[in-house]
C-alpha cells in the first residue's frame, strides 16, 4: 500500500474523526480512487447531519460525471445463486475490458437491525479484481430489497468510471418495484426443479423482467432447466408489451461452469442498443430522477417530523 493510500485510510481510522474536504473526495472519485469512493459512500449512508451535509456536496459535484452506465438489477429468491452468478458474469465482463460496480444489499435483522454484509466473502475473485468494485450495504428498513441510499451510491460509482452497475437485491419477496424504478435492465434469476415453475414466482416480478435467466443449468438439472425455459418463454407472451418496446427473453445458464454467459450478455447489449436508439433510455433516466426526488423529499419530511422535539415528546416510542 502506498504512503498516500495509507494516509487516506488513516483519516477514517478508529482513532481519527477528521474528514477531507468535499473537493478532495470528488477529485479522488473522478480519479478512480476506491478508498475515497468507499469513504464517500459511507458518508452518504451515514445519518449524522455533518456527514449528510458533506455527502450532499460530494454528490452535487459528481452528478455531472454520472449517468452513462448500464444499470442492471439482478434479483431472485435466496438460494438461486445470485452471488455466484454475479461473480461469474462479472469476471466475464471485466475480462472483456469492462469496469463493474456491484452494489450488493444484505438483509437486515428486524430484531437487532444488524446485517451480515457477507457478499465480499461470497465473491472472492470479483472482490480482488482491479476492474471490479463490490460494495455490500445493509437493507435496513428500506422496502424493495434495496438499501435506502442505493441511488446515490450508483451515481458515485458512475463518476468513478464504472460503466456497468449491478444492483443485487435481497430477494426475499418484498416489492421489487423499488429497484425496478432505479435501473435500466431487470434480470430475474430462477432455478430449475423448484416445484411448479409458473406458480413459484409472483406474476408482478415476471412482468418487470427484461431477461429471465434459468441458473444451475448443468449436470442433473440441465433437462429441468430446459423445461423451465420453455414454460417461461410461453408465459412471457401472455404479458402486455413493455413501454421500452423490448420483447423479454429467457435463457439458461450455469454460474458454476460459465455456460450461457456470453449469450446472456449479448442479449443485454441488444437491449441497451435498442433503448438508446428509440429514446427510452433518456425517458427512463428522467423518470428515475423524478422518483429519486420524490423519495428524497419523503425521506427528509419523515426525518424532520420524527425528530421534531414536540413530536418526540408526544410519541416517545419512536
Amino acid at each position: 500500500m502506498s504512503k498516500n493510500t495509507t494516509e487516506k485510510t488513516d483519516l477514517h481510522s478508529a482513532g481519527s474523526r477528521r474528514l477531507l474536504a468535499a473537493d478532495e473526495y470528488v477529485v479522488g472519485i473522478l480519479g478512480g480512487d476506491r478508498i475515497l469512493l468507499s469513504q464517500a459512500i459511507t458518508l452518504v449512508e451515514s445519518t449524522r447531519p455533518s456527514h449528510q451535509k458533506m455527502a450532499q456536496e460530494i454528490l452535487e459535484k459528481c452528478l455531472p460525471h454520472s449517468g452513462q452506465s448500464m444499470r442492471i438489477a439482478i434479483t431472485g429468491s435466496p438460494g438461486v445463486g445470485k452471488s455466484t452468478f454475479i461473480e461469474t458474469l462479472g469476471t466475464y465482463l471485466t475480462g472483456k475490458g469492462g469496469k463493474l460496480a456491484v452494489l450488493a444489499v444484505d438483509p437486515s435483522s428486524q430484531v437487532s437491525g444488524g446485517s451480515i454484509l457477507g457478499d465480499k466473502t461470497r465473491m472472492n475473485s470479483l472482490s480482488a479484481n482491479n476492474r471490479a468494485y463490490v460494495r455490500p450495504s445493509p437493507a435496513g428498513d428500506a422496502l424493495g430489497g434495496v438499501a435506502a441510499r442505493t441511488r446515490e451510491t450508483m451515481l458515485l460509482c458512475e463518476a468513478a468510471g464504472f460503466d456497468t452497475i449491478f444492483v443485487e437485491t435481497v430477494g426475499v419477496g418484498q416489492s421489487e418495484t423499488a429497484v425496478h424504478k432505479m435501473v435500466d435492465f431487470f434480470l430475474l434469476l430462477l432455478q430449475p426443479a423448484a416445484g411448479d415453475e409458473l406458480q413459484g414466482i409472483k406474476r408482478g416480478i415476471v412482468e418487470m423482467a427484461d431477461l429471465i435467466a434459468i441458473n444451475k443449468a448443468d449436470g442433473s438439472l440441465l433437462e429441468q432447466a430446459k423445461i423451465a425455459h420453455q414454460e417461461y418463454s410461453r408465459a412471457l407472451h401472455l404479458f402486455p408489451e413493455k413501454e421500452s418496446g423490448w420483447v423479454p427473453k429467457v435463457v439458461t445458464c450455469s454460474a458454476l461452469t460459465g455456460a450461457g454467459m456470453e449469450e446472456l450478455w449479448q442479449i443485454a447489449g441488444d437491449y441497451f442498443y435498442q433503448i438508446r436508439n428509440n429514446g427510452w433510455f433518456e425517458n427512463n433516466r428522467h423518470q428515475q430522477a423524478n422518483n429519486w426526488l420524490h423519495e428524497h423529499i419523503e425521506r427528509e419530511l419523515r426525518h424532520a417530523f420524527f425528530n421534531n422535539k414536540a413530536v418526540r415528546e408526544r410519541l416517545p416510542f419512536f
